[in-house]
Formats: structure tokens, sequence, C-alpha cells
């Protein structure tokens, strides 16, 4: 009100206000300063609207923003364990063939559950989702923080271990033949499961992802014909790959 009436004398707005009579001349200004009063309220509406409105995009914008990260953490989650899926598998090998280049070497684990089909079978599929559920915990505890864990679907999961050699890939993967020697408790029974395991070193057993898992592929359908609990690291087709454990 005060910027308008200020406005209004610096302009001589009021210049017609000394050709009024005393009465007319308050009425005036009464009109004038209403009018005024009006037009700060005017603004000050306006004001406070496109500040709300700044704020909703805002909100809009941030509520987007953590739409699109659920989506991307559901694209590349397994929504039953909760580990990684086949597509950040895919991604993290084409890296680790990479970065093999400079010299390192990495190894990945095909890792197929022996007995499983047999509880599906048995007790039902919702006991057999309860029961890969606890699989994938136990194997959480055998993996080391760097590497990543992934369910590939059905009964199968995958390792990539970074920056390993052939012993130390050994020792992990007993490391995961150990996580399922006791039983699983689930749906009030004991669930005997064990694990077959082929694995291949990066780059010496395939430089390409899928040259890679057909490597494992090889070496843990091998594995599974030997013990009901087996670790089996890829050897060429002319060759026969050593059983480790």
């Amino acid at each position: 009100m005060l910027v308008g009436a200020l406005l209004a004398l610096q302009y001589n707005l009021f210049w017609f206000i000394s050709e009024l009579s005393e009465p007319q001349r308050r009425l005036s200004i009464a009109e004038a300063m209403s009018l005024t009063a009006l037009l700060a309220l005017c603004i000050f509406a306006f004001v406070i609207r496109r500040l709300r409105e700044t704020r909703h995009d805002i909100a809009r914008r941030v509520a987007a923003k953590i739409q699109v990260r659920q989506l991307k953490t559901l694209a590349s989650q397994d929504s039953l364990t909760g580990l990684a899926n086949r597509r950040v598998l895919l991604s993290a090998l084409t890296s680790a063939v990479e970065t093999s280049s400079d010299g390192r070497k990495h190894a990945f684990f095909l890792i197929d559950l022996n007995d499983f089909k047999r509880v599906n079978d048995l007790h039902g599929h919702s006991i057999g989702d309860r029961v890969l559920q606890v699989v994938a915990k136990r194997f959480r505890t055998a993996t080391r923080p760097s590497d990543l864990l992934v369910r590939l679907g059905g009964d199968e999961f995958a390792l990539l271990s970074y920056d390993v050699d052939q012993d130390a890939a050994r020792m992990i993967g007993l490391r995961f033949i150990a996580a399922l020697e006791s039983e699983i408790r689930v749906g009030g029974r004991l669930h005997e499961i064990g694990a077959s395991i082929g694995v291949t070193l990066i780059p010496d057993d395939g430089r390409t992802p899928d040259e890679i898992i057909h490597s494992a592929d090889l070496a843990m359908y091998r594995a599974k014909g030997r013990d009901e609990r087996s670790l089996v690291f890829f050897e060429p087709p002319a060759n026969h790959p050593q059983q480790i454990a």
C-alpha cells in the first residue's frame, strides 16, 4: 500500500484532487488507497500462489526422481531374494573383461542347487521360495563385500569375484559349499540342499560375457555329475576339468 501511494505521489496521479471539494477529495483518496490496497493484496496472492506452485514443482520433481530410482532398483534386482539379477551380471562381466586387460584376473562362479526340485515337488513353490530366500541369505554371508552375488532365476545363482587367482577362487567356492552343509528349516521341515559349482577364470576362459557364462555352465554341468557337493574349474573340452572339492 505504501509503495502504491509513493508511486502515485511521484507521478502526480492525484493531480485532480485539488479541483475537488473537501468531501470529494477525502472520498477520492479513500478510493485510491482502497485500490492500492487491493492491488497489493492481488500481488501478495500472486506471490503466494507462485511459491506454492514452485514447492509443488519441486515436490513433483523429487517424487519423479525417487520413482525413477525405485524403477532402476526393481530393474536390477531379483524380486524374491533381493539379489542382483542377470542384467546387472552381464554389465559387470563386461567391465570385468575390460579391467582384465591390465593383468588383473577375476573368477566367475555358476552355482546350481542340488535337490531343490524335490522341495518344490513335495512341498510346493511357496516353501521352495522360502528355501531360496534362506539360501540367498547364507550365500550373502559367504560373499566378499567387493564381489557381486546374483540370482539368475530358478535355483541358479552366480558370483563374480574380483582380483583372485585359482587358489583364492577355490577357497571362495568352498565357502559357498560349506554355507549349505547344514539343513534348512522351512515350513516345519528340514531340507537338505547342496550346490554344484562351475568356475571360470577371466580372461583365461572367456573374453565376452557369453563365453564366460558358457564355460562356467560346462564346468557346472560336469560338477553336477560327480557329487552332491562339488566345485569344478573349466578346462577346454578336449581335457577333463579337475574336481577341486
